[in-house]
């Protein structure tokens, strides 16, 4: 875990809080939102306890730059002020605490955590239909030359480590092309943008589940790997179901 906050009283505070919870541990703390940037990406922490008025980078590019690199990254912002929660909520924060607020807050917040990632069989959604798969393909161009991938084994494609990686069931492709641009070329009857960091296939999915207060986890067939979706696009989604 890593907390970023400019203030050294809270920054002891929110460690003191998360120590109680032996599920977690303080991996590194930063007073700036470069310093809190560059820690999350040596340290990959699970969880990240950011304030949102720090010197030079603030909080909200500070996680931007953190959900590049990892976006199932917990991102849960502390903050003095109420008018950066749209901001949050954009970015998919799993949640938004206003200071002052009792240090009891915290510890209901780690149990939601703890509780989330042992959660496995609480669908939201029923099983939905898969639907005819697109007939295209898509073309990654790298140093070693040109890889076609047919658009309908794509189940996932999402960004990782500052890059875009294109899932199927048997293979991992990296490219240097933006989520927008992929997006723009996929069958939208067959893909869906559920996330600034994620593009699914909607023939894959097969549960839902609630994670944080704004987000849902999307569980994909023929994969380990999972998606994130928001409050808005799961509603997009029980519509597309219907």
């Amino acid at each position: 875990m890593l907390i970023a906050d400019d203030d050294d009283g809270m920054r002891l505070l929110l460690k003191k809080a998360i120590e109680k919870n032996k599920s977690f541990k303080v991996a590194g703390e930063a007073a700036d939102g470069e310093s809190a940037a560059l820690l999350a990406e040596s340290l990959r922490p699970d969880v990240v306890f950011l304030d949102v008025e720090m010197p030079g980078l603030n909080g909200i590019d500070c996680a931007k730059r953190i959900q590049d690199i990892n976006p199932k990254t917990i991102i849960i912002f502390v903050t003095a002020h109420e008018e950066y929660m749209p901001d949050a909520f954009h970015l998919y924060a799993f949640d938004y605490m206003v200071k002052p607020f009792h240090p009891n807050r915290i510890s209901q917040t780690l149990d939601r955590i703890v509780f989330l990632e042992r959660q496995t069989i609480s669908p939201v959604t029923k099983q939905v239909e898969p639907r005819n798969k697109g007939l295209g393909k898509i073309i990654i161009r790298g140093k070693e030359g040109i890889t076609f991938i047919d658009e309908g084994e794509i189940i996932l494609i999402q960004r990782e480590d500052k890059s875009t990686v294109i899932y199927t069931a048997d293979e991992r492709h990296i490219t240097s092309e933006s989520l927008g641009s992929l997006e723009e070329k996929l069958d939208k009857r067959v893909f869906f943008r559920g996330h600034r960091s994620y593009i699914i296939n909607l023939t894959m999915i097969y549960k839902i589940f609630p994670y944080g207060r704004w987000t849902y986890i999307i569980k994909l067939r023929n994969t380990d790997k999972d998606a994130l979706v928001t409050h808005e696009k799961y509603e997009e989604l029980q519509k597309l179901f219907k």
